[in-house]
């Protein structure tokens, strides 16, 4: 059963949502009104504090699950609900998705590079695209998560997307390190032929009117490839929580949280991330894991495998590939060092 239908808390969706546009008027209007450029140490406060708000959240949720579930009489009434175990589990589960959500949003972080360097964005204006790229990820992810609460319901929907899962992760094993080229891009080519694109960027415009023409910048190409790529990217990432836990709030929550700090964990790794080259291969594993886990494993362990196992074997598999990345990079520069 659903432990937080949409039915009855239909209002922590409202106030979680006022308060996610809340905090984003805040970055634009006040801490971002001016456009400059990121640094490493601005983007890492910003790191640290979405972060800190996404674990903040993850411990009152916990308080909540807790308190609602021994002394409401719709959870008192479940034979063998132990409310502690209980709000525990639920708040696990926030914090597993938090993590492979995060964890998956840094193949999006090699994107923006690749996207960025293509269409010559300079660094100044890189946050603008991103605040309104993450804006308009935000809705899409309701919308795929609202559709996934319903579709997911159905096994053979479950299997569909565990395999789909584990065939993502396979080919990014096969696809290696090498940096994509957007020159042939099917994506940018439709939209150069959509758009009537003006050649140069004028400031922070979108869009430029010009001898009574409107021409849409290379600013706005860039914010539609990433709104596009965005949309392929939940279609791994939002059944990917759904195989942590059915909970659509808890599945709502964490992927906002982590979407919420794209932009600062961008600017933060922007300059390393040729180090963690990697890294993609973590996440490839992940991927395969929480595929099986849809397609198998769930159904192994009684219906739910544990998700500490979870947590553990996900924060294993990111962390591993990681330090694998740092070591061989270390390596490549010693040896670097030594012929010259």
């Amino acid at each position: 059963m659903i432990l937080f239908p949409f039915s009855d808390y239909w209002w922590f969706y409202v106030g979680f949502t006022a308060f996610v546009l809340v905090v984003l008027a805040l970055d634009l209007g006040v801490f971002h009104k001016k456009a400059h450029e990121i640094g490493f140490k601005e983007a890492s406060i910003w790191t640290t504090v979405w972060i800190g708000l996404a674990l903040v959240f993850n411990y009152l949720f916990y308080l909540y699950a807790q308190y609602i579930f021994s002394t409401h009489e719709r959870y008192t009434s479940i034979q063998g609900l132990d409310p502690d175990t209980q709000a525990k589990t639920s708040a696990l589960e926030f914090l597993t998705g938090f993590v492979v959500e995060k964890s998956l949003a840094i193949d999006n972080i090699f994107i923006f590079a690749v996207v960025f360097a293509y269409f010559w964005i300079p660094k100044v204006y890189q946050h603008r695209v991103l605040f309104w790229g993450i804006l308009g990820a935000l809705i899409f992810r309701a919308i795929f998560i609202s559709m996934g609460s319903v579709l997911l319901q159905y096994h053979w929907v479950v299997i569909f997307f565990g395999v789909l899962l584990m065939l993502t992760g396979i080919k990014m094993f096969f696809a290696g390190t090498k940096p994509q080229n957007l020159e042939n891009s099917f994506i940018v080519r439709q939209l150069k032929r959509v758009f009537r694109v003006h050649p140069h960027i004028e400031g922070q415009k979108f869009f430029l009117k010009k001898d009574g023409l409107t021409y849409v910048t290379p600013l706005f190409l860039a914010l539609i490839f990433l709104e596009l790529t965005d949309v392929i990217f939940a279609v791994d990432s939002v059944p990917a929580i759904f195989a942590l836990t059915k909970e659509p709030l808890i599945v709502f929550t964490s992927n906002i949280f982590a979407i919420l700090g794209m932009r600062s964990m961008y600017f933060m790794l922007a300059g390393v991330m040729d180090r963690f080259a990697y890294i993609k291969y973590g996440l490839a594993s992940v991927l395969v894991f929480v595929g099986l886990k849809m397609v198998w494993l769930n159904e192994a362990f009684g219906g739910k495998f544990p998700i500490n196992w979870s947590l553990g074997i996900i924060a294993l598999l990111i962390s591993s590939s990681i330090v694998v990345s740092i070591v061989i990079d270390r390596r490549k520069k010693k040896n670097i060092f030594i012929e010259n």
